[in-house]
């Protein structure tokens, strides 16, 4: 698998996905794992030409012919159908809906016949999506349906700082504040649990990994005072966790948890809802930080930012979560098949 190339999803065509693939490829192919785009390569053509990059393309038919020509030529795959519409840089257009999605579809299905050792998907817009019939809240939930898999997948986001590592996972993610304790409850956080320490050893060849489960409320709920969910749910889940899994530790207050000499003792955090987990990632690594998404039969991982409609085609997108996540992506093959 590790002489397979990367598939590259388009993206909103909209947004900055092909702007940052193009840099990225001009700017440090050298340094990088082979990758293709299943992308419309007469709008990366004009892409490349609006925002001054010299640029040069050649489609391929397979994924193995992206290896032979990565050095010299960017590949493309054609998606298909090609996009339909025009493509206004900053401005969804509905009517390419259709060649987003596909192009997330070819890269699953590459990945499933072993064509490829890992996708890397460029951002969507999701509204803009989902107001056409598109059900999924995100390309997590998506990839999971298309994969078949019965168990969610989870995300796990990721610094891509070798003097500061962070790995953090929300149990709870795309949802208000309101509902985050309701949604809360003690099989979750076992099942997370186990799941995350299995995958830092498969994935990331961590022999025995230690994780740390942050409370819920102010001070760990300072013995129900501030909030019963560590007595009620998160305590008693850590303690049934222990019987099998001793370096499991918490619920620890969350104000405490991130700081740089305690993020050394652990190899992942597990957090109870989305901001508590991207805040202090994103303070560690805002440009360089990635999505990785765990428990799906291939590797996927993408830039941790959306679509940047508001910077693209100005020569101002930063590209480094990108190659954050091409460059993650291939570790995480190299661990995952060399077992």
């Amino acid at each position: 698998m590790q002489h397979l190339p990367i598939a590259v999803t388009m993206g909103d065509p909209a947004g900055c996905g092909g702007e940052i693939t193009i840099r990225s490829w001009v700017e440090s192919r050298d340094k990088l794992p082979s990758f293709f785009l299943i992308d419309d390569i007469e709008r990366l053509k004009k892409l490349s030409d609006k925002v001054n990059i010299n640029c040069e393309f050649k489609e391929i038919k397979n994924p193995k012919e992206a290896l032979l020509i990565f050095k010299d030529f960017l590949p493309v795959i054609q998606v298909e159908p090609p996009l339909s519409s025009q493509v206004i840089l900053g401005k969804h257009n509905p009517l390419n809906n259709p060649s987003i999605i596909s192009s997330i579809e070819t890269a699953v299905k590459f990945a499933s016949n072993n064509l490829v050792k890992a996708i890397v998907t460029n951002p969507i817009f999701k509204s803009g999506l989902q107001n056409t019939g598109f059900k999924y809240s995100g390309h997590t939930e998506y990839l999971g349906d298309l994969a078949s898999i019965k168990t969610p997948p989870i995300m796990m986001l990721s610094t891509n700082k070798a003097k500061e590592p962070l790995r953090v996972v929300p149990i709870t993610t795309h949802i208000s504040h309101s509902k985050v304790s309701s949604e809360l409850n003690k099989d979750k956080i076992i099942e997370y649990s186990k799941r995350v320490h299995r995958y830092l050893i498969e994935d990331f060849g961590i022999k025995k990994p230690k994780i740390a489960i942050s409370a819920l409320n102010p001070h760990a709920g300072e013995d129900g005072k501030l909030g019963l969910e560590e007595k009620e749910i998160i305590i008693p889940a850590v303690e049934k966790l222990n019987n099998i899994l001793p370096d499991i530790l918490g619920p620890f207050p969350a104000d405490t948890l991130f700081y740089s000499e305690n993020r050394k003792n652990y190899d992942a955090i597990i957090c109870m809802y989305h901001d508590q987990a991207l805040i202090p990632l994103k303070t560690i690594d805002f440009f360089g930080s990635v999505n990785i998404t765990l428990g799906l039969p291939f590797i996927r991982t993408s830039p941790d930012h959306g679509t940047a409609f508001d910077l693209v085609g100005k020569n101002s997108v930063r590209n480094d979560s990108f190659i954050s996540a091409l460059q993650i992506a291939d570790k995480i093959s190299l661990k995952r098949f060399s077992n």
